[in-house]
């Protein structure tokens, strides 16, 4: 039969017994035995209160989710044709969102004749990219996929980032 080392509830190292014994001392003590590590020689066990374990761990997962940001990617469409002022509405955009933490695809969408001049739609993209490169970086050159053209700008790293908007005052 094969034993087991074995640690208390409060982290002393009770030495290596047999695991009926290791159980009869978790259940004097009302608690559970618990096996760290199988591939340890011989396994590591722990008395401890599993359903306390299992409640603190979970509170961590959700601590540390709470401190991360989840970075969204936004699709901002462009046409071939587009004027220069829905062009410069659409660039604001897209800083907004950069300045945001976000990823921006920027998309040109060709339809019907127009995809027979794609070389339109790389000059958009290539426009975009070298107005913005003091805010971003290019994740993929422009790209020709089916009728439409992409490409994916993130923020660059060192760039200022716009302020996050101060609550009004009542």
């Amino acid at each position: 039969m094969r034993e087991v080392r074995v640690i208390d509830d409060n982290g002393q190292q009770l030495g290596i017994m047999p695991p009926q014994q290791a159980l009869a001392m978790a259940r004097q003590k009302a608690l559970d035995l618990v096996e760290v590590s199988a591939t340890a020689t011989p396994p590591v066990c722990r008395i401890m209160d599993f359903g306390k374990y299992q409640y603190l761990e979970q509170k961590r997962a959700r601590q540390a989710k709470k401190h991360q940001k989840v970075i969204e990617v936004k699709e901002i469409k462009f046409r071939p044709k587009v004027d220069e002022h829905d062009y410069q509405f659409k660039k604001k955009h897209i800083e907004r969102f950069l300045s945001d933490g976000d990823k921006v695809k920027a998309t040109v969408f060709f339809r019907g004749r127009e995809i027979a001049h794609p070389e339109i739609g790389r000059r958009i993209l290539q426009r975009l990219v070298s107005e913005l490169a003091d805010i971003a970086i290019a994740e993929s050159q422009p790209r020709m996929e089916g009728n439409t053209m992409h490409t994916i700008l993130a923020h660059k790293t060192g760039a200022k980032r716009a302020a996050p908007p101060e609550a009004s005052r009542p």
